[in-house]
């Protein structure tokens, strides 16, 4: 009788393998297309992950998820994304608006949802915001059309100052039209911008450099991947050389920037997350209106403040959104 249980038991254990086999098989997968690298992106795909089980679904237990990152490097996107129609994942995560349109030209019939920091509409990602049309929605926040309003922020924080600079990565696709948006607020508010380019770890030592040279009055950090990943770095730079900065992230802000005004950079995609659950589940992308940030808060730091000898205007104070003594 114990040998017959022995027995069957091993039966039971040689069928494990074949019956995982198949629960694999069986199990959709979504594929995560993104411009970055896997350490850029650790924060984004957490808060993916956590929209998508508010959903139902969790990685390796009723989902895969296929990772694709062209560290960087656009040009790469186009067969990366190849890669992942080839396999027929069931969804698509596409993170940034270069990996969007990489997406959007290998499948018009694999859902696709976008989280993109530029309009998706003049990019022809979407016919329009509430009715997408289409195999593509998601999620748009904008973060380069908030640099004005980030530019008037400086100025209510030193009203006496003239010229500002503005920190641009040259190889950050939605740069050009950022500095374009901040050169136009300048002229409205009479000032004068000094822009500089930085794409390497020198390149920001000398920007800086070349920022107190000029004698501007505080620093716009602009948007930039590459930045993201070097969050301490630069609001220790802009304290080093005793200049106010302002950045578009809250993390920023967190790490010891004075202030940040916008959003989370992980918080779309965790209502991506949530939108891709809703296609696994049977919603049409193009049902699906394509979603804006609303969430746009100022934060900021009291102790840089008092390390660069700066008071916060009370009016500035009485509108953030938070305040880190």
């Amino acid at each position: 009788m114990k040998r017959r249980t022995f027995i069957a038991g091993l039966g039971s254990a040689a069928a494990w393998p074949v019956v995982a086999r198949a629960q694999q098989a069986a199990m959709r997968v979504i594929g995560f297309l993104s411009s970055q690298s896997a350490d850029d992106d650790t924060n984004r795909t957490v808060s993916f992950l956590r929209g998508l089980k508010e959903t139902g679904y969790v990685e390796g237990q009723n989902v895969a998820v296929e990772y694709r990152y062209a560290e960087n490097q656009y040009d790469r996107l186009p067969a990366l994304a190849a890669d992942l129609v080839r396999r027929r994942v069931a969804v698509i995560l596409a993170a940034g608006p270069e990996a969007a349109l990489a997406a959007k030209a290998a499948t018009t019939t694999i859902p696709i949802v976008f989280s993109t920091g530029r309009d998706p509409v003049a990019l022809g990602l979407v016919a329009s915001l509430s009715r997408p049309g289409g195999n593509l929605t998601g999620y748009a926040e904008l973060s380069g059309e908030l640099a004005p309003k980030r530019l008037q922020l400086l100025r209510e924080l030193l009203p006496h100052v003239a010229r500002f600079g503005v920190l641009a990565d040259p190889a950050f696709p939605a740069t050009p039209s950022t500095v374009a948006n901040l050169q136009a607020a300048a002229r409205t508010l009479g000032l004068q911008l000094v822009v500089v380019d930085a794409r390497t770890d020198s390149d920001l030592e000398a920007a800086f450099a070349i920022f107190s040279q000029q004698r501007v009055g505080a620093v716009l950090i602009g948007l930039s991947t590459f930045y993201n990943r070097r969050i301490e770095q630069l609001a220790a730079l802009a304290v080093r050389h005793a200049l106010p900065a302002i950045f578009a992230y809250r993390e920023y802000a967190l790490a010891g920037g004075l202030v940040s005004y916008g959003s989370s950079n992980a918080y779309p995609f965790h209502q991506v997350g949530i939108y891709t659950g809703r296609i696994l589940k049977g919603d049409k992308p193009a049902d699906l209106p394509v979603q804006q940030v609303t969430k746009i808060e100022m934060v900021i730091n009291l102790k840089t403040a008092k390390a660069l000898g700066l008071t916060i205007p009370e009016t500035l104070l009485a509108t953030a959104d938070e305040v880190i003594q």
